[in-house]
């Protein structure tokens, strides 16, 4: 008797369903890339479309790697992780070499080639996830020693966050450590751990908060906006403006006006506010909307993995776009200090949008995790065991 037609079409529509919120997220994001950039590109590219034909091409690139990364052998990823977890720190060793990386506003954060730039960070976002869900399941049964269990993820973590916050991306650095933290919680590991690590990490982090002047005033202008409304509280003033401007319906796609000057990298790390200028209210929930149904898909697709790898893995992939996502918007709106999150699949920047297809890439892969086979009942009226094929 057979049991896996249900279940096969089942996974199948929650595959389509999700492959069909990375494709609804990309088109948003590129449409409202368009309008928010359109004169941003012209006053300073002295070419309108310059920014928007960019970014379309690498979306392009970024869906062909999210097929490609959807239907690669995960296990033959595994094989490899020691190979790019070193290339991952190389390049964000490279990136804070002076001569080879290149700074910008004061953060040495990007390797350029000719017309090419790449954030070495972003890199960081997939490859580190895929390590932890590698070797917390190789150490699923001894996560309650220390040395010899927790010790050795913690070690490679603890590098990155040194290299990232070393390019001056304390926020990137928070957003790995937050996310890293998760995939330890999805393992099992003890609460103890997690006690201890937030004991150090807050004092730590409110410490190196104050080693940078630009995070100062920042921190001062959310704690007190009025401090300085024209300085370091301006950008986050001027986008709440924006999203209020927005009202109930929203002036249409391409009507808005503040986006012409008023708020600084519109079109970059606070685009969400040039979004809801145009889309209103309905529009924010409507990006809700989207956002809630890939995270109720990505855990949901965790919770059946058929190997804690594949668990781990698409439920820290899940967390890492969500949270990313949320903390952009929470900063656009003024609910948190300034950082320099950009917002998934939206804002401008080819490492950012190919990062998040390549990892909405992983977790489709992660649903296409098994094929199950029909369960038959043999002569003795016992059911035969189940196969999982893992390509």
């Amino acid at each position: 008797m057979y049991h896996f037609e249900a279940e096969k079409a089942q996974d199948l529509r929650q595959s389509h369903i999700f492959f069909a919120c990375v494709l609804l997220l990309t088109g948003v994001g590129l449409a409202t890339l368009y309008s928010a950039s359109f004169a941003y590109a012209q006053r300073f590219m002295r070419n309108s479309h310059q920014l928007i034909v960019r970014q379309s091409v690498i979306a392009a690139f970024g869906l062909v790697l999210f097929f490609i990364v959807s239907r690669i052998n995960l296990e033959k990823i595994r094989k490899i992780i020691v190979p790019l977890l070193a290339l991952a720190a190389f390049l964000c060793v490279m990136a804070i070499i002076p001569g080879i990386g290149v700074e910008k506003k004061g953060a040495s954060r990007w390797l350029e080639i000719g017309y090419l730039s790449y954030q070495p960070s972003e890199m960081v976002k997939f490859v580190l996830p895929l390590y932890l869900a590698h070797i917390l399941e190789k150490k699923e049964d001894n996560l309650h020693a220390f040395s010899t269990g927790i010790l050795p993820p913690v070690l490679i973590t603890g590098i990155f966050l040194a290299l990232i916050y070393a390019q001056n991306n304390f926020s990137t650095a928070v957003l790995i450590m937050v996310n890293a933290m998760a995939i330890f919680l999805f393992a099992g590991l003890r609460y103890r751990y997690f006690a201890a690590v937030i004991m150090v990490f807050v004092p730590v982090s409110a410490l190196l908060v104050f080693t940078k002047t630009h995070r100062v005033m920042r921190l001062l202008s959310y704690l007190k906006p009025e401090w300085d409304p024209m300085g370091a509280g301006f950008q986050v003033r001027a986008s709440r403006l924006t999203i209020i401007s927005g009202g109930f319906w929203g002036k249409g796609i391409g009507q808005g006006t503040r986006k012409i000057g008023s708020v600084p990298e519109i079109h970059s790390d606070f685009i969400f506010s040039a979004y809801v200028e145009e889309t209103g209210f309905l529009g924010v929930v409507f990006f809700f909307v989207i956002i809630t149904v890939f995270a109720v898909l990505g855990y949901k697709i965790a919770l059946g993995a058929n190997s804690v790898y594949k668990r781990l893995l698409a439920g820290g992939l899940t967390t890492m776009i969500v949270s990313q996502a949320l903390l952009n918007v929470a900063v656009v709106a003024g609910a948190l200090p300034a950082t320099g999150i950009p917002l998934p699949f939206f804002s401008a920047g080819g490492s950012s949008l190919v990062t998040s297809l390549i990892c909405a890439g992983l977790i489709a892969n992660v649903a296409r995790k098994k094929q199950i086979l029909p369960v038959h009942e043999n002569t003795a009226g016992e059911n035969a065991p189940e196969e999982n094929d893992d390509r």
